[in-house]
């Protein structure tokens, strides 16, 4: 399956509620596949949802969590952590244009409440051209809970430079990086199946479809 129902909501509720009955109306996505395609352990498997509003994007993670937390010991979760990728965290690229989805913007979150996002355009000779100054002006929340890890983000339609419409289909990918070393664990919805990890392949995005029922 590489689509994936984004239901619309008028109410206000916060991320940080991560049992509200709102993320329950939209439907849930498996992360259980390594980018390579090949099955991960069960210990390691995420769900995720998206649900959008007039206000913006959001999205729940929930992983399995039963392996040491790679996280920061001192987290800052006042301005962008470069280099969370390094560490556990799940991600969200997101590119607003079907047509040009070489361009697209990445948000990160952590276990810890640790946060990125970037702006990023893959350019015809295949180099990342990434905007770390860029500001979406995210919200993360996240709790760390017994052999369970959640996070929820909200962005705002701002950082994207417009907003859908009941209907709209948009194209990107849901991703979970876990454990450290050899043993790291980078998980994909839609595998990008390169030689090595690399979540960085538009033409693997999959497709999110906004729909008020």
């Amino acid at each position: 399956m590489n689509r994936l129902k984004v239901s619309y909501t008028s109410r206000d509720f916060s991320i940080g509620d991560f049992e509200n009955d709102v993320w329950q109306s939209t439907e849930e996505t498996s992360l259980h596949l390594y980018w390579s395609g090949a099955l991960a352990e069960t210990e390691r498997h995420a769900k995720a949802r998206l649900v959008w509003s007039e206000d913006g994007l959001f999205a729940r993670f929930e992983g399995n969590q039963r392996e040491r937390l790679i996280v920061n010991s001192e987290p800052n979760t006042k301005e962008k952590s470069i280099g969370l990728w390094e560490r556990d965290v799940f991600e969200i690229f997101v590119s607003p244009d079907s047509k040009k989805f070489e361009r697209y913007f990445e948000f990160e979150a952590a276990p810890t409440g640790e946060w990125l996002d970037i702006k990023i355009e893959i350019l015809p000779n295949g180099e990342r051209k990434a905007d770390f100054d860029y500001n979406s002006k995210m919200k993360v929340v996240a709790k760390i809970l017994e052999n369970k890890v959640v996070a929820a983000m909200k962005i705002d339609w701002r950082a994207f430079g417009r907003k859908p419409r009941n209907g709209a289909i948009w194209r990107g990918n849901l991703f979970r990086c876990i454990g450290i070393g050899k043993n790291r664990g980078y998980l994909a919805w839609q595998p990008t199946r390169t030689k090595m990890p690399n979540f960085h392949v538009p033409e693997k995005f999959g497709y999110f479809e906004f729909v008020k029922d």
